[in-house]
């Protein structure tokens, strides 16, 4: 890709852009949000077209007209929020748009052996006929990697692969990977996780506000080399500094055992005003469905929750808002966003009834609020009636935080609140959730990132197969006796 300039109202996304991808290669693409990564990766997949600049394949000019070309192009891309269609069996998903036919019939046996051989070479333990919406997060990553895979692509691009992935399903992804490297398969990763792109990358291209900083071997480079040229400045700490004060007891859970199981059983904590609790397990540990039976996302069979000494019934996510709880979800595209809507409307629609009367709403105090989350959240956004989904997963996912704290809420509840954030907006966040506890908000952060639960939690509650396995003091606990914890009841 040389010199791809990419302008979209009020900002210029892309300037100048190179870059050489060699085959058999891991080549790294990092950047905060907003610095034009996924902006490039759109470019070069058909889904925009570049204002200027070339895009060469095995040498030969190439210009995308849709994704459809590219993938019948040998490129093809891992989207960062998953794309499957989740009414629909995993084996339906891989090969939607060229199902294997039979005459005029679709040859339903042909897909599965198909599938199933794709699953047999990436060691993927799944039944081809399972229906997507039954899998997790992580099982849901693997599917879009195998989709890729199936297309023969002499080049994929991974944006964020391994974000909701435990660390061993990170090492099968890197094994995949290695095989996808011998078949000369040139892979462009890009992840904000600095380990992982020394320890798996060839070559690692820095972008900064839309611009190329550098190219360089991954092997002359530190993570401190990599974070200084991506913000340009040195980040000597990855954590802010914890002076938060944790007063009386505000939430008290007793017994919570959800209706639908597999789910959480017998459930019971107490959360302190000012409080970062973390939550931490393993993919299927069931973490996500204590912060949903909270928030009355997820029905219960059992169980009692006090709010300052006062039982409360969250029977839907409006009594919860009533009752002083947010919920940030872990998925932004399907239950967090409204996608083809504006910042304005996403920041304001959870408190929308504090802005109405007699059926109208004051429009003024929705800019006002508005301005307040982007101000406050530090959302690179040319206006506030830009769409969220033209916003990098980071200045999304600032605008869904900045939308609950509107309802100002008592307890906070983030889901993997990090997930695809670059390390600059991570401090960021990071800093926020300390100054709302210091501020008095108590708050509930689940994390699959251990250094993160270590970095800037009071206490983790470790969850293993729906069960509560332990609460350890984290300035008292370390990375081995969490692990223990979570394998507890498996």
């Amino acid at each position: 890709m040389v010199n791809i300039s990419k302008q979209f109202p009020g900002v210029k996304a892309l300037d100048g852009v190179t870059l050489r991808v060699r085959p058999g290669t891991v080549h790294a693409l990092c950047g905060e949000n907003g610095a034009g990564k996924s902006t490039l990766m759109k470019c070069l997949f058909g889904i925009y077209h570049p204002d200027e600049g070339e895009i060469y394949l095995e040498g030969k000019k190439v210009q995308f007209q849709t994704a459809r070309q590219a993938l019948d192009n040998g490129v093809s891309m891992v989207h960062q929020e998953l794309n499957l269609v989740r009414q629909r069996n995993i084996m339906d998903n891989i090969w939607l748009g060229r199902y294997p036919q039979n005459g005029l019939m679709i040859d339903e046996k042909k897909m599965y052996e198909d599938t199933k051989k794709i699953f047999d070479e990436l060691e993927i333990d799944l039944d081809p006929r399972e229906k997507v919406s039954k899998l997790s997060v992580s099982q849901m990553q693997m599917i879009e990697i195998a989709k890729a895979v199936s297309y023969n692509s002499k080049i994929i691009v991974m944006d964020e692969p391994t974000s909701s992935l435990t660390e061993k399903e990170v090492a099968h992804l890197f094994r995949i990977i290695r095989a996808l490297k011998k078949k000369g398969v040139g892979i462009i990763y890009i992840s904000h996780k600095m380990d992982e792109i020394l320890e798996i990358s060839e070559d690692v291209t820095v972008m900064r506000d839309g611009k190329w900083i550098a190219t360089e071997l991954a092997s002359n480079l530190t993570i401190d080399q990599i974070i200084n040229m991506m913000v340009g400045r040195d980040l000597t700490h990855r954590f802010p500094t914890k002076d938060n004060v944790i007063g009386d007891v505000i939430l008290k859970v007793n017994n919570l055992t959800a209706k639908r199981q597999p789910s959480i059983k017998d459930v019971s904590f107490e959360l302190r005003k000012g409080e970062i609790l973390g939550v931490a397990g393993l993919v299927g540990s069931r973490r996500t469905d204590i912060v949903e039976a909270l928030f009355g996302i997820r029905e219960l069979e059992t169980g009692e929750i006090y709010v300052n000494g006062k039982q409360v019934k969250n029977e839907n996510p409006r009594e919860a808002i009533k009752n002083g709880f947010a919920l940030v979800t872990e998925e932004r595209r399907s239950t967090g966003i409204f996608g083809m809507l504006d910042i304005k409307f996403n920041s304001t629609i959870a408190n929308i009834d504090s802005y109405t009367k007699f059926g109208v709403v004051d429009n003024k105090r929705c800019t006002e609020d508005t301005k307040w989350v982007i101000d406050s959240m530090r959302v690179k956004t040319p206006s506030q009636k830009t769409l969220i989904n033209t916003l990098s997963g980071g200045n999304q996912q600032k605008v869904i935080i900045g939308r609950w704290l509107l309802t100002e809420p008592d307890i906070l509840m983030l889901d993997e609140p990090t997930r695809g954030i670059d390390v600059g907006a991570k401090f960021e966040i990071y800093q926020l959730i300390i100054d709302l506890a210091k501020k008095g908000k108590s708050i509930i952060m689940i994390s699959s990132e251990m250094p993160e639960l270590l970095g800037i939690t009071d206490r983790i509650a470790v969850m293993s197969n729906g069960r509560l396995s332990g609460i350890v003091e984290t300035k008292k606990t370390n990375q081995e006796e969490i692990m223990r914890l979570a394998a507890k009841f498996l």
